[in-house]
């Protein structure tokens, strides 16, 4: 009978405390609803298309779109697999790995937007595959020295250079001079 009750004053409080996956990922916050809308309505209409330098610029992968157009003709982008100029047309679903700082980014478009917009929103217009970054730890400094210590010797520097032969693949005495 006290269940009947509940039922009847108000069955969704039992719900409101433990809301499912799906309400999680409606209750967005307003500003950033707001901002998607906006990205939204600046972007493509049906059947258009939207570049790929520019759509890595607004869902800020590069921080410029020159660099962006740069990349893409460095063959740094490819998308579903193919190496693309900066003017290629994407399209939703497609995967896009941006090889950049020793590092590739793997993501699936999800949404299609022209202007650039805030990180809570880009990330949102992405699905993001790519593998987790390398630990800081892993990456040896070059060339740090005590402050203070002066210029190095030449013992130093000949330290320095085998040091970088054998991590940056340099060759083990330097040309010119």
């Amino acid at each position: 009978m006290a269940l009947e009750d509940d039922e009847e004053k108000g069955g969704d409080a039992a719900e409101g405390r433990r809301p499912d996956a799906a309400d999680a990922e409606q209750a967005v916050d307003p500003k950033i609803a707001a901002a998607v809308a906006a990205a939204e309505a600046a972007g493509p209409q049906s059947g258009e298309s939207v570049r790929v330098d520019s759509w890595i610029w607004a869902v800020r992968l590069v921080k410029t779109r020159s660099m962006g157009a740069t990349a893409c003709k460095g063959g740094h982008v490819r998308v579903n697999g193919q190496n693309v100029k900066p003017s290629h047309s994407l399209r939703v679903g497609d995967e896009v790995r941006l090889r950049q700082e020793n590092r590739e980014r793997i993501v699936i478009v999800k949404r299609l937007i022209r202007k650039r917009v805030g990180a809570p929103v880009a990330v949102q217009c992405y699905v993001d595959n790519s593998p987790p970054p390398p630990p800081r730890e892993a990456v040896a400094p070059a060339g740090i020295r005590d402050r203070g210590a002066g210029r190095p010797t030449k013992r130093d520097r000949r330290e320095l250079e085998r040091l970088r032969g054998l991590m940056g693949g340099g060759a083990g005495r330097p040309h010119g001079r």
